[in-house]
């Protein structure tokens, strides 16, 4: 997963960079780490985890900012969601919806920091 956390951390930079405030790779060695951290202008960030099985997790974290968290995911765990097993955590845990996110990786990705530039703007 380097190359593709390497290539969104591309994407952040150079088309986000109005709201990112730096990037980090985390866990895991160097040459293999576990996820992307992508840090933000008012100091919430967003974790993207992949695996190579096509699983995935986009975390924004900002409960120390405004108690809040979003994310997009495709845990098996909510199958009372039309979009099972996609779905997004809206603003908490317990608030869960459908979750229709691009099926590319990038086009996910970019659709998720378009989100939060929305909120941030």
């Amino acid at each position: 997963m380097l190359l593709t956390y390497q290539e969104l951390e591309r994407i952040a930079k150079t088309e986000f960079s109005d709201i990112i405030k730096e990037t980090r790779f985390i866990g895991g060695r160097s040459v293999q780490p576990n996820k992307l951290r992508v840090y933000f202008i008012d100091d919430s960030f967003l974790d993207v985890w992949l695996s190579d099985e096509g699983d995935y997790s986009y975390h924004w974290e900002q409960r120390a900012c405004r108690g809040l968290i979003h994310r997009w995911d495709n845990a098996p765990d909510h199958p009372e969601i039309e979009s099972f097993p996609h779905h997004f955590h809206d603003g908490e845990e317990i608030n869960v919806v459908s979750s229709n996110l691009d099926i590319s990786i990038k086009g996910a990705f970019r659709e998720v920091l378009e989100f939060i530039a929305n909120k941030l703007k």
